[in-house]
């Protein structure tokens, strides 16, 4: 009797199966698939999760970011290329920074991403999610990054304080009432401690504009991505926080970072 992975025994079945199931880029999907997969079960079960509406990153098992190959896994968010441009403007603000944390790090990416392009640095990561932690220390190791598990800054060491050149905070910010409307993709497949940032959207932002100024270093610089609607209230907690604020937006990305310098 045929196995069940017989399903996918030419490159063309695995695309039709994809477009079948709605997958816009089915071709590329495909090749990444075909890639990954070490046997034809394997195949078989990975193209049957992407079918399902497993998100393709946590399928193959990693995202792009920003050049560098990100080690996802289940339960942990996926890095999206939006926030790419947080890291861009992060290089701009601070090219020389020498101390680096990734607030709400999930997978590590951004942590990651800054540690690569700047070279040599104290990088810390923290998540308050345990598989987070996990993924993000694969993913920094490189870097020589040290990842803590806990609430945003109880989580990181205390010598930290006043020394932070970037504070690099990807937090959640789909209002709660927001959170059922979002591709199935996220809402299904990745942790709501990522996605759901209160009535508004925005209460971890505050809580971390309110309490970045007492770990940056004087000129360090706290980058937060928000929403378009949101931006104006994030500038005014960054600027309530004694930050200089001020809104970088991305067209090309739909990207909007929001940054505090510590003068």
């Amino acid at each position: 009797m045929p196995s069940l992975s017989d399903r996918f025994a030419t490159p063309d079945a695995v695309v039709a199966a994809l477009r079948s199931a709605g997958c816009v880029f089915a071709e590329d999907e495909a090749r990444l698939i075909l890639a990954a997969a070490r046997t034809p079960d394997e195949l078989a079960d990975m193209v049957d999760r992407r079918v399902a509406g497993h998100p393709l990153e946590l399928v193959v098992g990693w995202a792009e970011f920003r050049g560098l190959r990100i080690t996802v896994a289940p339960g942990v968010f996926v890095p999206r290329r939006r926030t790419e441009f947080l890291v861009d403007q992060a290089l701009a603000l601070a090219p020389g920074a020498r101390v680096v944390v990734d607030l709400c790090c999930g997978s590590g990416a951004v942590g990651a991403a800054l540690a690569a392009a700047l070279g040599p640095v104290e990088l810390h990561a923290a998540d308050i999610d345990p598989a987070a932690v996990d993924c993000a220390r694969r993913n920094t190791a490189a870097a020589g990054g040290r990842v803590h598990t806990g609430d945003l800054f109880e989580a990181l060491p205390a010598g930290l304080r006043g020394r932070i050149d970037i504070l690099a905070a990807n937090v959640p910010y789909v209002p709660t009432e927001e959170v059922a409307l979002l591709p199935t993709e996220a809402r299904d497949h990745e942790p709501l401690v990522a996605l759901d940032g209160g009535t508004d959207g925005l209460d971890v932002l505050r809580r971390v504009a309110a309490g970045a100024p007492r770990w940056l270093a004087p000129g360090g610089c706290l980058l937060v991505e928000t929403s378009e609607r949101q931006a104006a209230a994030a500038l005014d907690a960054f600027t309530r926080s004694g930050l200089t604020s001020r809104l970088a937006v991305s067209e090309e990305l739909y990207a909007h970072v929001v940054t505090g310098t510590r003068t």
